[in-house]
């Protein structure tokens, strides 16, 4: 360490790191095929240790102590039920009370000279964006896991690939970049998004270079292959790709390129939580790094397998924060531990449903937004961009659904009507629709720009 300065080699043990967290395709062929036993073992060992550097952090410790938790108290993975869990809300007001980031992180940016970190925003899809100071052992462990889930979707070390995520203040398109390269030793071209590299200039260099996959949205990929038709390319045949984007329309995605979309999960405080294998009955959760419950959105309650709820994660690796009980308030549901057909015991997860406080109560019935763009995105003649405002009308909470057609605007009407009548059928109370050209919404959703688009705006307070 020269003149008290830590650089990233000195900062991480790689040789316990690659022990503790294997990389792929190490990772295939030992620890994700663990019994139940060994999972549960160390994940047990790593909670323990988690709960005690939690404890030593004010954020927690002050919520603990009001709720009468001793993090000496687990002994075993059902204990921790009994810790209390915390909402993005109380984040916000951590950092309401003690700005700019608030008192639930232990990484600070004066201790930068001996503790390379970096600085991101969570996407604002709740609210205002969340600071997370990731150390450079954050940032390490999330590529590792990063680099696993992209190895289940195909992508193999020494390939080449297109890195169309927005480079911004969000962590997305720098954590693909770090496991691409630290951990999968692949040929990145960050061509970040069509405003940065044109469309077509990203078909050029996919079919130059032999790129085997292009990260980005679902959607602007679909918007890569009308472009490739246009310039006299097949999107299957001579692009060849052989891993696609884990968000977006997947039969659709499917159909166009040719090759298998996977699902996943995770979000900006602890990187990737979840990947789906070639087997399909579920995401898998990386145990070695993860705890996932599921609760009632409402009233914070356990629920069982099987059971659509908020999920509550707790981390088992950080050290630039501790997110212990995190619920995220993402909707989604826990499999029952079982084998998976690919061989692995880890634990599965059901996809993102949506978002717990979303939820508006609109004439006696709970709706979530996500489930009305589920129902109305199914139309034949409507694409699979939507939005939903809620607003106050004459003391009445009402929806709207927006949504985007290529039928002619003559037909939007009729359109409309048509959906109105499927969203009363379905969820038993009316909504307004409104129907609009392709690309109309993209300013609402930011689906060109954010990780996570946008589908939800809550306008009843303002």
């Amino acid at each position: 360490m020269s003149q008290g300065i830590r650089r990233p080699h000195e900062a991480v043990d790689y040789e316990y790191l690659t022990r503790a967290y294997p990389p792929p395709p190490e990772y295939f062929e030992k620890a994700y095929l663990e019994t139940p036993e060994e999972i549960e073992a160390c994940q047990l060992a790593r909670l323990k240790e988690r709960a005690l550097t939690a404890y030593s952090i004010p954020f927690h410790r002050k919520r603990w102590d009001a709720e009468g938790f001793d993090p000496r108290s687990l002994e075993s993975l059902e204990d921790l039920w009994r810790a209390p869990f915390y909402t993005v809300d109380d984040i916000r007001k951590s950092i309401e009370e003690h700005p700019p980031l608030g008192d639930y992180q232990v990484a600070r940016p004066e201790d930068a000279r001996r503790e390379p970190m970096r600085l991101y925003m969570s996407g604002g899809t709740t609210g205002n964006s969340r600071p997370t100071l990731y150390t450079q052992w954050d940032r390490e462990v999330g590529a590792v896991l990063t680099a696993r889930a992209l190895y289940m979707q195909g992508i193999r070390p020494g390939d080449t690939v297109l890195n169309a995520w927005s480079y911004s203040t969000h962590n997305g398109a720098f954590s693909f970049d770090e496991a691409l390269h630290r951990w999968l030793n692949c040929v990145i071209l960050t061509t970040s998004t069509g405003t940065v590299t044109s469309s077509r200039r990203q078909i050029e260099l996919a079919l130059q270079y032999g790129a085997k996959a292009i990260l980005t949205t679902g959607d602007y990929l679909l918007r890569l292959a009308d472009v490739a038709q246009e310039m006299g390319v097949d999107p299957k045949n001579d692009l060849k790709l052989c891993a696609l984007p884990n968000i977006g329309d997947r039969e659709l995605l499917e159909a166009t390129f040719g090759a298998p979309n996977y699902a996943s999960y995770g979000f900006h405080e602890v990187q990737w939580v979840a990947s789906e294998c070639p087997a399909r009955q579920g995401l898998h959760i990386f145990e070695d790094a993860f705890i996932v419950q599921v609760v009632h959105p409402e009233t914070g309650e356990r629920l069982p397998d099987g059971e659509l709820g908020a999920l509550v994660v707790t981390e088992l690796y950080k050290t630039g924060s501790a997110q212990f009980r995190y619920n995220i308030m993402d909707l989604a549901y826990l499999m029952p531990r079982e084998r998976c057909a690919c061989g692995s015991w880890l634990r599965r997860m059901g996809p993102f449903s949506g978002r717990g406080d979303n939820m508006v109560k609109l004439r006696g019935v709970n709706v979530w937004p996500e489930a009305l763009g589920e129902i109305v995105t199914l139309h034949e003649r409507v694409s699979d961009d939507y939005f939903v405002r809620a607003i106050r009308s004459e003391n009445h909470d009402e929806m709207i659904v927006a949504v985007t057609s290529s039928a002619p605007s003559s037909e939007f009407e009729g359109l409309r009507s048509e959906l109105e009548s499927l969203l009363k059928e379905k969820i038993g109370v009316r909504f307004e629709v409104e129907v609009h050209p392709l690309g109309a919404l993209d300013a609402l959703t930011e689906i060109h720009s954010s990780p996570k688009p946008k589908r939800f705006r809550d306008e009843r307070g303002e």
